[in-house]
């Protein structure tokens, strides 16, 4: 009979997205000095699979579809925002992002709560 051993508590405690958990917030702290962990982890979790597809971890800033996408979707369902608002905000997350050509999708909805004063709804 085979006997099991118990794993050590360090492999288990083991994450691969440790590191991209760092990645995100390195990127959005070329933006804002302080980077809430929390509200990336939960922005992570709401993208979830989304985050690895090529196409789908980016926002395109110039496609009318993506940023509808955006407003209609993290916008208002995860942080309740109203269409208008949303779009203004979504937009003015673009520009400040304009010199980055990869717009990592974590980094526009991490600066988008933060830039609505919406920070809350993401850890609540």
């Amino acid at each position: 009979m085979l006997e099991l051993q118990a794993q050590p508590a360090r492999l288990l405690a083991y994450s691969p997205m440790g590191d991209l958990m760092s990645d995100y917030s390195a990127d959005i702290k070329k933006y804002t000095s302080n980077v809430n962990e929390a509200a990336v982890d939960a922005i992570v979790k709401y993208c979830g699979i989304a985050l690895k597809g090529a196409d789908s971890r980016y926002v395109s800033m110039t496609d009318p579809a993506e940023v509808k996408r955006v407003v209609d979707g993290f916008a208002a369902k995860k942080l309740g925002l109203d269409a208008k608002t949303a779009e203004a905000a979504v937009l003015a997350v673009g520009e400040k992002m304009k010199a980055d050509r990869t717009k990592h999708r974590v980094t526009v909805y991490y600066l988008l709560a933060e830039s609505t004063k919406t920070m809350g709804k993401l850890t609540a």
